[in-house]
């Protein structure tokens, strides 16, 4: 059971967001969210400080929405169309949620990472280490986090950015399309998969790995994943 405190907390953040999404982050301020949930701003400062603790704490929020959805997705045996389909979704949480998609990936100055940068890039190496587990992935599932992320974001930003009426659908499907099979192989023959996808799901293999168990040294598993990296480039 929530305790008061927990339950206002959530209760203010609950109007914020409704306040995010109807006007955007413009119109978030401590005054108007303390009049909208009925409460003194003296108050809003005890759980959220400044306008800017309640505004990280939307998107704290806004990502746990944006996770609520990448763990909806059904799970099947092919990791690179699951690419495709967590591409979309992201596209698609966007698009839904304007102001809380530049609020978490937005940023308002140079320099400044966007507050979910580093969250969602964590999510979608864990996409990729699958994808290189099957021996598919062309690059290090890290570059390739990296890439994905940039595109992706790239594309929702210039759809959100956009007036619905001027937003061309095929804008998103046609970058991912020639992103992902610039990434990815095609499903390897059952003799031979190459060289490098090789190299790259045995790395996969061994991050996944407990390291308690594997049977070498950390400087020879160190060695390992150098020669490895070599292998797959």
């Amino acid at each position: 059971m929530e305790d008061a405190k927990t339950r206002t907390r959530r209760q203010i953040l609950e109007v914020a967001a409704g306040i995010l999404e109807r006007e955007g982050a413009q119109a978030v301020s401590t005054r108007s969210v303390a009049a909208a949930a009925g409460i003194r701003a003296a108050s809003l400062y005890q759980f959220f400080g400044d306008k800017d603790g309640l505004l990280s704490a939307l998107a704290i929020h806004g990502f746990d929405m944006y996770l609520a959805e990448k763990r909806g997705l059904a799970h099947t045996g092919d990791p690179v169309d699951a690419m495709r389909r967590g591409w979309d979704m992201h596209v698609g949480f966007g698009l839904r949620h304007p102001a809380f998609y530049l609020l978490m990936f937005g940023t308002d100055r140079p320099g400044r990472r966007a507050p979910a940068a580093d969250e969602a890039g964590d999510l979608l190496l864990k996409y990729l280490d699958r994808v290189a587990a099957a021996g598919r992935l062309r690059v290090p599932p890290a570059l390739a986090a990296r890439l994905c992320l940039a595109a992706v974001t790239g594309v929702t930003l210039t759809l959100v950015g956009a007036p619905a009426e001027d937003r061309d659908p095929e804008i998103s499907a046609r970058i991912r399309d020639a992103l992902i099979d610039s990434l990815t192989t095609d499903p390897p023959p059952a003799t031979d998969t190459g060289l490098a996808p090789r190299a790259l799901a045995l790395d996969a293999a061994l991050t996944a790995a407990d390291q308690a168990t594997l049977p070498l040294r950390p400087t020879e598993t160190a060695l390992l994943r150098d020669w490895l990296d070599r292998l797959a480039r």
